[in-house]
């Protein structure tokens, strides 16, 4: 496997670093355990010098592409938020361009953490499922709708594009080709070495509502802000829409062609996050945690929270005992 790592100015030095050190790891596993190797190559290359500058501020050595490789992984970028995005990515446009070309000739691609908005900007994520960090899921939503983003996945492969979740998800690609490399076996013994997650599959666990840029249009938010202040209520799509002084038919148009999902999900979500934060700061038992977000069926909720956080409310709280 010929793997190459586009590095360029201000890109995040973590996610650099972390594929080839857990590849290196899990070759001594497998040379230790008398597994036949499995050859690869790695180059970090960089499209304009022979340096480029992380953004810790440090230099890092890369080395010009050559060739065709089995993937070309794009770690993310410091970005400082959502409204320094586009002069950010003015000064890519030749990574942009570079991984649009590697694309077109055949060449696999995969990007770490927002790294996902130089595919997008390449045009790649056009018809294919993918994901990125969640904090930044609503922008990505907003510049690429042609993308299917499973914003709450830690990685997800479409064919010959491979995005994943936020930083120190660049360990789960590097766990995800160590599996490619090595097998299963390998790739559990290394992950444990390490202290890594074997395989995580969600980002939900992590979401933090408060750090979320809700930049949705007015009405919707309205809306949001409507059901987030009546969590305990039933739901009522009737007197929801007369609330607002329209049709419960234009409501539902209005806030799905605004945001993607039905008022209902908005509730839905609204009070799984509210449960997560009750589970995480007090005693309270599940069963009164989901009585105050508006729920009687314990059962039914504790399918709802999993479906959206990808883990049990007690396995959500372990992490803060």
């Amino acid at each position: 496997m010929r793997l190459a790592i586009l590095a360029y100015d201000g890109c995040m030095a973590t996610e650099v670093f972390s594929i080839p050190d857990t590849l290196l790891i899990a070759n001594e596993i497998a040379k230790a355990r008398g597994q036949a190797h499995a050859p690869y190559q790695l180059d970090v290359i960089g499209l304009d010098t022979r340096t480029v500058r992380a953004a810790g501020g440090f230099e890092l050595g890369v080395r010009k592409p050559v060739g065709k490789y089995d993937m070309i992984v794009v770690p993310g970028l410091a970005i400082g938020g959502v409204p320094h995005l586009e002069a950010k990515l003015a000064t890519l446009t030749r990574e942009i361009a570079y991984l649009r070309k590697s694309f077109a000739q055949g060449m696999p691609v995969a990007s770490i953490c927002v790294g996902a908005y130089l595919l997008g900007e390449a045009g790649l994520l056009a018809g294919r499922r993918a994901t990125t960090s969640w904090l930044f899921a609503p922008d990505m939503a907003r510049r690429y709708p042609l993308s299917g983003l499973a914003s709450n996945q830690i990685l997800v492969e479409d064919g010959a594009v491979t995005t994943t979740g936020a930083a120190t998800s660049a360990f789960d690609l590097a766990i995800h080709l160590v599996k490619r490399l090595y097998g299963a076996k390998i790739a559990t013994a290394t992950a444990r070495v390490c202290l890594l997650p074997n395989e995580r599959v969600s980002q939900s666990p992590y979401v933090d509502e408060t750090m979320m840029p809700h930049a949705m249009p007015s009405f919707s938010q309205g809306v949001r802000r409507y059901l987030v202040n009546r969590l305990a209520e039933p739901y009522d799509l009737d007197a929801l829409a007369a609330a607002f002084h329209v049709s419960a038919r234009t409501l539902l148009r209005r806030v799905k062609s605004e945001t993607g999902r039905t008022p209902l999900a908005m509730l839905q979500e609204a009070r799984v996050e509210k449960a997560k934060h009750l589970l995480a700061s007090t005693r309270w038992s599940t069963a009164r945690v989901i009585e105050d977000v508006g729920y009687t069926d314990v059962p039914s909720f504790s399918r709802l929270f999993t479906g959206i956080v990808g883990e049990s409310p007690a396995k959500y709280r372990l992490q803060f005992k």
